[in-house]
């Protein structure tokens, strides 16, 4: 685990693993560009369609949780669903 936003990497981990199907198969990859750190999420082939929702909304619901979560590591955070 990186030390990273350690808490918003964790809030990140705890919602899609509670959404998802596969919640063994969920990975979140923590990188640092600059002042903000990028939260990198794959899932299980088949639960993609679960975390981006209709429309995006339930991505958007995570990016705005991890955000707010990274407030308690006093960074700024992006939340990138990759296949």
């Amino acid at each position: 685990m990186s030390d990273l936003a350690p808490t918003a990497r964790a809030v990140c981990d705890l919602v899609v693993r509670r959404i998802v199907d596969h919640p063994d198969e969920v990975a979140v990859a923590v990188s640092e560009t600059g002042s903000v750190v990028r939260l990198e999420v794959s899932v299980a082939d088949g639960d993609m369609g679960r975390v981006i929702g209709r429309r995006g909304r339930v991505a958007g619901a995570i990016r705005t949780v991890v955000k707010a979560a990274a407030s308690q590591d006093d960074v700024e955070v992006e939340v990138e669903f990759v296949d």
